[in-house]
C-alpha cells in the first residue's frame, strides 16, 4: 500500500505545478485592474501606478510568476488586497464550513442514490424504477443555483419550515468551541444540543440542494452497474445454488457493481466542489467558495489562486482515496497496480 500511494504521489506533482501555471496565467488575462478597482474611481494615473509597483504588476509575467512560486515554496500564498488577512489564514478559517456542506450533500446523496439504484435495477420497470428514472432526470435538468432559490422560496419564504439562509447560524446563536471547524461535530463535543439544532437547520436545505445535484449520476450509474452484475453467470449460478435473494444481491451483486460506483462518487464529489460555489452564494454560506467569488469581483488574485491549488490537492487527495478504496473492494485491483 505504501508503494502505491508513493506511485500516486509521484503522478501529483506534474498535476499541481499545471494548476499553479495555469491558475496564475488566468487571473493575469481577466478583464479588470487590481490597481485601478483599489486605487477608486477618483485616483491619478500616478497613484494607480504606486499602487501597481507596490502589488509587483509592474514587472513582467515571468518575474511575478517567479515570485509566485518562491512565496509558494514557503507556503504563502499571499495576501488578500480586500481584508489584508493572508489567504492561507482564511482559506484555512473557511475551508470547515465548505467540507461541511459538501460532505453532507454527499452522504445525503449516497443515502437515497444507491439503494434507488439497487432497488430499481433489482425490480427493472416497477413503479420504483420509473420513479429513480424521473428523479434522476429532475437531478440533470436543474442548475444548482436554480434548486437552492426553489427550495428557498418554497420552504422559507412559502412554509416557514426552514430558517433564513443566512449563513452557518442565525443572528441569535452563537458558534460552538473550535475543535474541528465542523459545526455539527463541534456542538455535539460541547454537548451543546440548542446550537445543533441551530446549525443543522441552516445546513439541511443547502446540503439537500447539493444533494439533488449529485443523486442523479450516483442513482444512474448504481443501476446500469447493478443490471450488468444481475445478468452474469456467477449471479446466475448462486441463484441456481438455492441461495437467498437478499444474499444474492448483497454478497455477491452489489460488492461487484461498487467499483463503477466508487469512480462516479469521485467525479460527482469534484463536480460538487464547483457547485458548492453557487450554493454559497444562494445561502450566503461563509465557505471557500463565496469567498473565491468575491475576490475574482474585486480582481483580487491572491484569494483566487488560493482557492484553485486548494481545490486541485483535495481533488488529487480524493483520487488516491479512491485508488486506495479499489484495492479494499476487490484486491486484484491493487495486486495488478
Amino acid at each position: 500500500m505504501l508503494r502505491t500511494i508513493g506511485n500516486r504521489l509521484v503522478t501529483i506533482v506534474p498535476s499541481l505545478i499545471g494548476v499553479i501555471v495555469v491558475s496564475f496565467l488566468l487571473t493575469r488575462v481577466l478583464p479588470g485592474d487590481t490597481a485601478t478597482y483599489f486605487a477608486g474611481p477618483t485616483a491619478t494615473p500616478q497613484a494607480i501606478a504606486q499602487i501597481r509597483a507596490e502589488l509587483g504588476l509592474d514587472k513582467s509575467l515571468p518575474e511575478q510568476f517567479a515570485r509566485y512560486v518562491a512565496d509558494l515554496a514557503r507556503g504563502d500564498l499571499g495576501n488578500s488586497l480586500t481584508t489584508g488577512q493572508p489567504v492561507l489564514t482564511e482559506i484555512a478559517q473557511r475551508l470547515p464550513a465548505s467540507a461541511e456542506l459538501t460532505l453532507t450533500g454527499l452522504l445525503l446523496a449516497m443515502a437515497v442514490a444507491i439503494p434507488l439504484g439497487v432497488l430499481a435495477a433489482v425490480k427493472q420497470g416497477s413503479l420504483i424504477d420509473h420513479a429513480c428514472r424521473i428523479l434522476t432526470t429532475a437531478g440533470v435538468s436543474l442548475p444548482v443555483f436554480f434548486t437552492g432559490l426553489l427550495f428557498v422560496y418554497v420552504f422559507y419564504f412559502q412554509l416557514g419550515w426552514s430558517p433564513a439562509p443566512l449563513g452557518r447560524l442565525d443572528a441569535f446563536a452563537s458558534a460552538p468551541p473550535a475543535v474541528t471547524g465542523f459545526y455539527l461535530i463541534d456542538a455535539a463535543i460541547a454537548r451543546d444540543g440548542e446550537t445543533f439544532m441551530a446549525a443543522l437547520s441552516q445546513l439541511i436545505l443547502p446540503a439537500v440542494t447539493l444533494a439533488v445535484f449529485a443523486l442523479a449520476p450516483l442513482a444512474r450509474i448504481t443501476r446500469a452497474s447493478m443490471l450488468a452484475v444481475l445478468a452474469s453467470d456467477f449471479v446466475r449460478t448462486a441463484t441456481a445454488n438455492g441461495l437467498s435473494s437478499r444474499r444474492v444481491i448483497i454478497t455477491y451483486a452489489f460488492r461487484n457493481a461498487l467499483l463503477p460506483v466508487i469512480t462516479t462518487l469521485g467525479m460527482v464529489f469534484s463536480f460538487l466542489l464547483g457547485a458548492n460555489v453557487l450554493v454559497e452564494k444562494v445561502f450566503a454560506w461563509p465557505g471557500i467558495g463565496s469567498y473565491a467569488i468575491e475576490a475574482l469581483i474585486a480582481s483580487d488574485f491572491a484569494p483566487v489562486q488560493g482557492f484553485v491549488l486548494t481545490m486541485a490537492i483535495l481533488y488529487v487527495l480524493l483520487n488516491l482515496a479512491i485508488d486506495l478504496l479499489y484495492g479494499v473492494i476487490d484486491p486484484r485491483v491493487g495486486m495488478e497496480a
